[in-house]
């Protein structure tokens, strides 16, 4: 299962109290969440992450907030569970990729890119880090997922078409507003544009909607806090064929918080 961006302590609490539950019904092995809003809607940090952690989730990605708490570092150097984009410039503390064994399953890759288009900041071309990286990780996983953190729904199907065939599951993240086209390609890859996002859905992107309407009305700074109504847990369970690697059936999930 991937979980979707998880927002803020709603959502964290949403991973607490659904996760377990869901394991249950759907048999997970394996579990990934982007965590890049965890810490108050802006990044995350070492506690957030720990939170996470203990939920049940096995491996957390990110995404353009990664840098906006300080405390990151600490993740970026010590926690091999976390996994930045992978194409932040050569030097860049942490890894873009890892590679989880456990037994009774085949090994499995994450990796975690961020596209260009509409983003902020130029990172280094996505679809060319991205082949290099399962170059690397391929020796080591026969089951490969990635997390492609992108704004243009263009720049992630044109990724999972040149992945088709060479990764298990491309789903796209950072939009926070779930889409309707899951689908696996004819090379075995599964494709979801937008997994959504796990916390408050009763304001904009996972904030109080009031002050939203007012930057747009003002154009001018807004503080945004996270909402707090109609929590959601959001995510996709793929089922992978162990021995070729390829998706053999993909599910959304909207799972309310009662």
């Amino acid at each position: 299962m991937f979980i979707g961006d998880i927002v803020g302590s709603p959502g964290r609490q949403a991973v607490s109290s659904l996760l377990p539950e869901l394991k249950d019904h759907h048999k997970l092995d394996l579990v990934i969440a982007n965590g890049e809003n965890a810490a108050g809607g802006n990044g995350i940090t070492p506690d957030t992450a720990a939170e996470i952690f203990a939920a049940g989730v096995d491996v957390v990605t990110c995404g353009d907030h990664l840098w906006d708490q300080k405390e990151v570092e600490t993740l970026l150097n010590e926690e091999p569970r976390f996994v930045r984009p992978v194409n932040y410039p050569a030097g860049t503390p942490g890894q873009g990729s890892t590679v989880i064994e456990r037994e009774g399953m085949p090994p499995v890759g994450v990796i975690n890119a961020q596209g260009n288009t509409f983003m902020r900041g130029e990172l280094d071309n996505p679809f060319r880090r991205v082949k290099e990286e399962i170059k690397k990780i391929s020796p080591q996983a026969s089951v490969i997922f990635l997390d492609f953190h992108a704004e243009a729904t263009s720049e992630k199907i044109a990724m999972a078409r040149m992945l088709d065939g060479e990764v298990t599951a491309v789903i796209g993240t950072h939009t926070h507003v779930q889409t309707s086209d899951e689908f696996i390609f004819p090379g075995g890859t599964a494709f979801l544009c937008d997994v959504g996002f796990t916390g408050p859905h009763d304001g904009v992107l996972g904030r109080d909607w009031e002050p939203v309407v007012e930057r747009f009305l003002t154009s001018q700074p807004r503080r945004f806090p996270v909402a707090k109504g109609r929590i959601l847990l959001q995510g996709v369970v793929i089922e992978i064929d162990g021995a070729s690697g390829k998706a053999t059936r993909i599910e959304r999930v909207s799972e309310p918080l009662k």
